[in-house]
Order: C-alpha cells, then structure tokens, then sequence
C-alpha cells in the first residue's frame, strides 16, 4: 500500500480530507444563510426579544408581580414604572453590535444543522452501538443547550440584570447602561447556561470513558450541592433565598440527571 493510498473505514486520508472539507463548508453556509437572515431581522429581534428585559412588560416580571399577591416572599416586581434605556458612548458600537448579534444567533440557529453535519462525518468510522450511542449524545446535546438558553434567557439573566439595575451603592449615584455592557451580559449568561447544561452529557462521556461512575458522583454529592449553591449566589447576587432557589433548582436537577446517566461499575477516581 502506497504512502498516499492509506485507506481508513473504507476511504484514503485524502478522500477523508475531501469529505471533511465539504462538511466544514456546508457549516459554513448554513451559518452565513443564518446569518443574513439575523442581520436583516435584527431590528425586530433586538426590540422585542434581546431588549424586552429592560422593560416591565416582560413576561417574567408580569407573572411575579400577578403572583406576589397570593405569595408574599417571591421578588417584588409590581412596579410597572421599570425602564431602563440603553445608551450608546461609541459611534461603532451598533453597527459593530448588530454584526456580532446577529453572528451569535446565526451559530445558535444553525447549531443543530452544525451537529448534524458533524455526525455524518464521523458515523462511517464508527461500530453500530456506538452509532446508536453517539445519535442520542448529538440529539440529547442539542436539546440540553437550547434548554440552558431558554432558562438563561427566561430566569437567570432577567434576575440578575433587574438586582444589578436596581442596586444602588448611593443614590446619588445614577445607573446608566451601555449597549455594550448589556450584549456581553445578556449574551455571556445565556451561553454560560446553555454550556452548564451540557453537564449530563459531559457525565455519561466520562461514564463511558470510564472515568467516572454512579458511586462516585452519589458520594460527591453533598459537596456539589454546596458547589452549586455557591455558583447560584455569583449568577443571581440579589441574596433573595427564592432568587436563589431558582437558579440552584435546574443546576441541582442536571446533577441528578447526570447521576442517573451515568453507569455502575468501577472508577479512575477514588471518593
């Protein structure tokens, strides 16, 4: 066999090349189609979904203020007064914002396509059980992160950004927000959340590498509690226990569902 002829899984290294060359240009097409179709729904995407927190409309705050008449501890947000106005300090900055925007939605809408294309790259090189397993780690994945964007879109970002805007270390102090600062938090914390809820598939991959196990994720258990808590008080700073409930409920459930993953047997690390 000839230095060029090598064949892996039926094909040469060089028809694997061509093949993963047509795979990363069909993600890229997708993205850019993505892409301009973001760019030129951005001013409607912009006012009436990345902005919508910024104002006392938002769903979130609807029901809390409806709801704070039946429970007296949940948050205060019956004020329908709450605005805040986004400003802008840099003459790029809405031009450089609207590009960028719209290229972070082109990723999270194309994502599933991405995976997809991922997926039929590597499935020739793979053996039946380990297509079976690796279609539900790419379906069970995809779900999971649009899950964490949707809780960090609908709870964990409105919670903060209303303590943060609210909080004042003097009131002669005035709060005023930048486009700038609010993107890279309003982005930041719905991506952050939809990674952390990648932590059940990122369990069963170490479960399969052998890596981890049942045993040791159920002995770990009560220091994680206290690792989420922890992390619950950085995301939602308010200090209100219900706030923070909130947060720490869907972090708890991901380690109980990556418990629940994860297999029997013995461990690389030792409780």
């Amino acid at each position: 066999m000839e230095e060029n002829e090598m064949e892996v899984g039926g094909m040469s290294f060089w028809e694997h090349l061509e093949a993963l060359r047509w795979t990363i240009f069909r993600m890229m097409i997708a993205v850019v189609v993505c892409f301009a179709a973001a760019f030129v729904a951005m001013p409607y995407i912009f006012d009436n979904f990345i902005l919508a927190p910024t104002g006392p409309d938002f769903f979130l705050y609807r029901f809390f203020a409806e709801a704070g008449g039946f429970v007296p501890f949940l948050p205060d947000f019956g004020d329908d007064t709450f605005s805040v106005d986004i400003i802008n300090i840099n003459v790029a900055s809405q031009f450089m914002t609207h590009i960028s925007t719209s290229f972070w939605m082109a990723l999270v809408a194309a994502f599933p396509y991405v995976i997809y294309e991922l997926w039929k790259f590597v499935r020739p090189a793979l053996f039946p059980d380990e297509v079976r397993n690796m279609k539900l780690a790419f379906l069970f994945g995809t779900l999971m992160f649009y899950a964490g964007c949707a809780v960090g879109y609908c709870i964990v970002f409105p919670f903060t950004f209303r303590f943060l805007v609210e909080y004042r270390v003097s009131e002669y102090v005035v709060n005023q927000i930048s486009l700038n600062s609010y993107i890279n938090n309003f982005l930041m914390m719905i991506f952050v959340m939809g990674i952390v809820f990648e932590l059940p598939l990122l369990a069963w991959v170490l479960s399969k590498l052998g890596i981890i196990n049942r045993q040791l994720l159920v002995a770990y258990r009560k220091y994680a509690v206290v690792v989420l808590l922890v992390l619950s008080a950085v995301i939602t700073p308010s200090g209100d226990p219900f706030t923070l409930a909130v947060v720490f409920l869907p972090l708890y459930f991901l380690y109980e569902l990556s418990v629940r993953l994860v297999k029997d047997g013995p461990s690389g690390l030792r409780a």
